[in-house]
């Protein structure tokens, strides 16, 4: 939802005001030429949220080559995320010109890139504030908590005139729209080289994730759900929100359309003594203006056939999207519907450039050269449409685009007043289980 009043603003009105009040940010320096750099030309970086996903982008961004760039603030409710982090940066830090250790980051980036003392490192639900007061008009802040949190750090960050660079689901981290691979099929796809498109089909069918067993140990109940977000509908949107945004929207992409319906079905399996709200599979299927469908299939369930790829199928042949997670892609097109070797006519060559590196080199590089850089609204409405077939499995329900966007339902109202003593936006049952949708019974609301 957006920042500017999330009690006052429909969903649409934020898609309206995401590409004012993100284009006010990404072009700050343009308003105010080199305002960003100072004198010594480096832009600085503040980290909220400290888990794997941003320490990941905080590496990215420490390590493109337009100029010079420093993580001075780190953000994070858990201390021991935060230190982890920290020193997980440190370690993937190397010289380019030497062969330096690295973790599964492995960039080109100094140690002294981490510039991060103790007192710019800042815990507790005010600390975006203190991280973000680090930072300069111009500088970049990385939002990377759980996704409940996003609108009010993005809210702050604007006023604060700071480019922001923030994770799907509602974000602009959708790093397959910078996948070189992707972008050579969509042009072929546009030019009409397998036709028009009848049928897309994306999967993402793993293991277990997102799931939790009842509460351990001391730790509050609020930190407890915060730390397991996926787990929670408050705070994430449910593991099929987080976990399919980049299938979604890399289909629609090449489709170069939002579906305008959707309706699905799922449900909770081999489920133990997990007492979290996620389904553990989602079948969905979209439907655009001109009739063309979007099948998405999720599953996380132990022992059943894995798959993570998108494929599209159209009236002159078809093609893979991605394959096997979101990176390589080996984007790949064919003739006829049978993707076989002998059909094979064309194939993205290997080895393909980083997406998650390039999404940074093109920011930066966009900041330093005062060119407007806007992802917000895509970015928004991508989630909008992976929400929307979540909606419609936990309802079942065909749910429209227009209803979405005008939905009112919201998971954690006043998420920004939230303190450590506050109650939980979700409370377990007698049984210790918390609610789950219930479709058919609860068909205006998810649970």
């Amino acid at each position: 939802m957006s920042g500017i009043n999330k009690r006052k603003a429909s969903r649409r009105e934020f898609l309206k005001s995401t590409g004012r009040i993100a284009a006010g940010s990404a072009i700050m320096a343009s308003v105010s030429p080199g305002i960003y750099a100072a004198e010594d030309n480096t832009i600085k970086v503040a980290l909220v949220g400290c888990g794997g996903r941003g320490g990941g982008a905080a590496a990215n961004a420490l390590a493109t080559g337009s100029g010079p760039v420093k993580l001075v603030a780190m953000a994070d409710i858990f201390e021991d995320r935060l230190k982890r982090c920290h020193e997980a940066l440190k370690a993937a830090a190397r010289d380019p010109q030497t062969s330096g250790s690295a973790d599964s980051w492995v960039m080109g980036f100094k140690a002294d890139q981490v510039d991060v003392p103790q007192e710019h490192r800042f815990l507790g639900f005010d600390a975006y504030q203190k991280a973000m007061d680090c930072l300069r008009p111009g500088d970049v802040v990385i939002l990377t908590t759980p996704v409940a949190f996003r609108w009010v750090h993005f809210s702050h960050a604007i006023k604060k005139g700071i480019n922001v660079f923030m994770e799907k689901p509602v974000g602009v981290g959708l790093m397959c729209r910078h996948c070189k691979a992707r972008w050579a099929l969509y042009d072929r796809i546009k030019a009409g080289q397998i036709g028009d498109l009848l049928t897309l089909r994306t999967y993402r069918q793993q293991g277990p994730a997102g799931f939790t067993g009842p509460r351990q140990g001391n730790i509050s109940e609020m930190l407890w759900q915060i730390r397991n977000y996926l787990s929670f509908m408050w705070a994430s949107g449910g593991l099929v929100q987080d976990y399919v945004a980049h299938n979604v929207d890399e289909c629609c992409w090449m489709k170069e359309a939002w579906p305008i319906s959707a309706q699905g079905s799922g449900g909770r399996c081999h489920r133990g003594d997990n007492v979290d709200q996620n389904y553990d599979h989602y079948d969905v299927e979209y439907t655009f203006a001109d009739g063309a469908k979007l099948f998405l299939y999720a599953r996380n369930i132990v022992g059943c056939r894995y798959e993570f790829a998108s494929y599209a199928q159209g009236t002159k042949g078809s093609a893979v999207i991605s394959t096997n997670m979101h990176t390589p892609a080996k984007c790949r097109i064919y003739k006829g519907q049978d993707f076989t070797k002998g059909n094979l006519i064309w194939a993205f060559p290997q080895p393909e450039p980083n997406p998650y590196q390039l999404e940074w080199d093109e920011l930066i590089e966009a900041i330093r050269n005062d060119k407007p850089f806007n992802e917000a609204k895509r970015g928004a409405e991508a989630s909008l449409v992976t929400a929307m077939g979540r909606r419609a499995v936990h309802t079942g329900q065909v749910v429209t685009y227009d209803e979405m966007l005008n939905c009112d339902e919201e998971f954690a109202r006043d998420v920004d007043k939230l303190t450590m003593d506050s109650p939980v936006p979700v409370q377990a049952g007698s049984d210790g289980v918390y609610p789950t949708p219930q479709p058919g019974l609860l068909k205006n609301r998810e649970y």
